[in-house]
Order: C-alpha cells, then sequence, then structure tokens
C-alpha cells in the first residue's frame, strides 16, 4: 500500500557517498635512493598542484593532479520512517495529505546500485576537489506492522550530481584521508532531490615495489557517515507501490484493518476516517490500483556510521584500480572503481 515511503532510495547514496578521494603517496624510503633523488630534481613546471615543486623537493612521489575516476556502487542499509502523511486521489494532481500516526513501521531497508563519473583535481598536493555525477537504480522495502501487516516494496531510478573536497597527509609510516562530500539525488518517484552528506575517515599505508617505485599497492581502514534530508514528499500510483503477494491477501488486509478499526473508540474512528487511510484500504479490497496515493515523511539512515577497508593497486602514476567494502555496522556496501590520471 504505502509503497510511496519506499522512495527513500536517498541512500545513495549514497550512495556516492562511497567514493574516496585520492592519497598523497607516501615519502619514498631508503630503499629507492635512486627514485627518491631523482625525484628531488625534478622540475615541476605545471600549474596544479600548487606547491608541487616543493614537494618534489621533499622527495614526495605526488600523483599527477587532475584525474577522472569510474565507480560502481552497491548500498544496503536500514531506515526510520516517522510522521507519516498521506493522501489519496484517483487522478495525479495535488494531493492534499493528512497524518496518519496511528501507523507504525516495522524493518525498513534500502538497497541502492550507483554508478558515477568523479572528475577531480589535486589543487595543493594534500587538498583534492572533486565532482560526481552518474545514476543508478534504487530498491525499498517497508514494512507496516500496524494497524495491518503490509509489505511495500518499489524500484526507481535516480540521477544523481554532488561536490567533495578531501584532504591527506602522513603520519609516520601510515597516511591519514578525511573525505567529505554532498550529493543531490532525484529519485524519479519523489518531487525533490535528496541531499546526502558523506564524512569518510581513513588510515592506511601504502607498500611499494623495490624494482617499481612508481608502482604500489595501498590498504585502509576507517569509518564512513551519512546524512540524509529528512523529508520525504511524492506521489505513487497505488498498483506500483505493491508488490503482487499483497494483492493476493486483499481480503486478509482487509479483514485485519476492520478488526481493527471495530475496535478503536468513537473519537479515535473519526480520526482515522479523516485520513486516505479507509479509502485505500477500500481500493485493495478491491483490487483497484489506479488511484494515486499521495505521500510525505521523515526517514533517517537507521545508524549513521559504518565501518570500512579498502585496498588499491596503481599499476603506474596514470592508472589506479581500487575497491572498498563497508562490513561493520548495519549498512553494508562495496566500491569497485578505475581511476585515470593526467598532468595539468
Amino acid at each position: 500500500m504505502q509503497k510511496f515511503y519506499t522512495l527513500l532510495l536517498v541512500s545513495v547514496f549514497v550512495i556516492q557517498a562511497n567514493v574516496s578521494g585520492q592519497y598523497v603517496t607516501k615519502k619514498v624510503r631508503s630503499v629507492h635512493e635512486a627514485y627518491t633523488d631523482s625525484l628531488k630534481n625534478v622540475q615541476y613546471d605545471y600549474i596544479f598542484p600548487i606547491l608541487g615543486q616543493g614537494a618534489y623537493k621533499q622527495g614526495f612521489d605526488i600523483p599527477y593532479p587532475a584525474g577522472i575516476m569510474a565507480n560502481y556502487i552497491w548500498m544496503d542499509q536500514g531506515l526510520d520512517m516517522t510522521n507519516m502523511q498521506l493522501g489519496f486521489d484517483g487522478t495525479n494532481t495535488d494531493i492534499p495529505l493528512s497524518p496518519t500516526d496511528f501507523i507504525e513501521f516495522g524493518d525498513n531497508r534500502n538497497t541502492s546500485y550507483i554508478y558515477n563519473v568523479r572528475p577531480d583535481l589535486w589543487i595543493l598536493p594534500f587538498l583534492n576537489v572533486y565532482g560526481l555525477f552518474g545514476g543508478g537504480k534504487s530498491v525499498t522495502e517497508v514494512n507496516l506492522i500496524a494497524p495491518i501487516e503490509l509489505k511495500s516494496v518499489v524500484e526507481q531510478n535516480v540521477r544523481t550530481a554532488g561536490l567533495g573536497v578531501m584532504t591527506a597527509f602522513g603520519v609516520g609510516p601510515v597516511w591519514v584521508n578525511v573525505d567529505v562530500n554532498w550529493t543531490w539525488t532525484k529519485p524519479e518517484l519523489l518531487d525533490k532531490p535528496v541531499k546526502v552528506g558523506v564524512l569518510g575517515l581513513r588510515i592506511g599505508h601504502t607498500f611499494t615495489f623495490k624494482k617499481r617505485p612508481y608502482s604500489n599497492i595501498a590498504i585502509w581502514a576507517g569509518a564512513m557517515s551519512l546524512k540524509m534530508g529528512e523529508e520525504t514528499v511524492g506521489q505513487i500510483a497505488l498498483i506500483d507501490a505493491l508488490p503482487q503477494e499483497t494483492w493476493d491477501r486483499r481480503d486478509e488486509i482487509v479483514n485485519q484493518y476492520n478488526a481493527w478499526y471495530d475496535g478503536l473508540s468513537p473519537a479515535k474512528q473519526a480520526i482515522v476516517d479523516n485520513t486516505a487511510f479507509p479509502e485505500i484500504i477500500d481500493r485493495i479490497g478491491a483490487a483497484d490500483g489506479s488511484a494515486v496515493i499521495g505521500y510525505a515523511m521523515d526517514k533517517k539512515t537507521s545508524e549513521m556510521w559504518n565501518g570500512i577497508v579498502g585496498a588499491q593497486y596503481q599499476f603506474n602514476k596514470k592508472w589506479q584500480l581500487r575497491t572498498e567494502w563497508g562490513i561493520i555496522g548495519d549498512r553494508k556496501s562495496m566500491l569497485f572503481s578505475l581511476n585515470y590520471r593526467f598532468l595539468l
């Protein structure tokens, strides 16, 4: 029935939330003295990063300043929903909404499949800025437990765009990466884009090959925080908001609703009568999915933080292959990306 609230794929974004920035490669160790000496003698004539010449003078092998990264992200996370409002109309017009405080939710989850392109630029050897542009698909499952038991599953396409900033620096044998980005994700069933903010904290170490000092493997661990805009407003046809199993159970659902309604006091029945809920139940009982449901609600991720681990293989200073996994906490995710870097 209320599959509309499933439009919270916002998790995307998320998604795009999982994209980590480039880091400054660690200072080359004594086993690569020849390579280090060559870095100190580099005449860096490019605009970015600013202070690039100084970094080379210190023997740091900084990445090429500009890059294009292609990402694929999968993410699954729980959603908490409150302040549900519903409206009902037989046509796709503006629908007045009414509060439905008697609705209670169970376990609600969103799964997102996102692809994006991430152009970036190192402004300084320790400061990177980037954009995010892409799309994908969101699948949201919402479980209603009161006044009736009802499951809604909605799939929809999404578009997303955003920007971010990342800083990286070394601390002894490890490097530290702090990455923050903001994306605006537009699910096709929502009236407005959803703003998502992502904060990533990573600590890692880079292992350089002795015979190929320009190639390396980096590993890291850290945490990611995701915060989305809470208000969700949209419209959906009833037939698109409910899976076939719900329509197959329509007699059971109507009987369950009637038993609950008959047990209310006259005052509470009057409150329910002033909402769209009775009309929605009538349409379900009549197997009529043609009506349009309006909805609004507040939602947030069940857990803001989750733990992440990742690795990157740098073939050379132009090409890097990366993966990252969210494995600790309610939010689970995986990222695969290919990065191409060049001088600017």
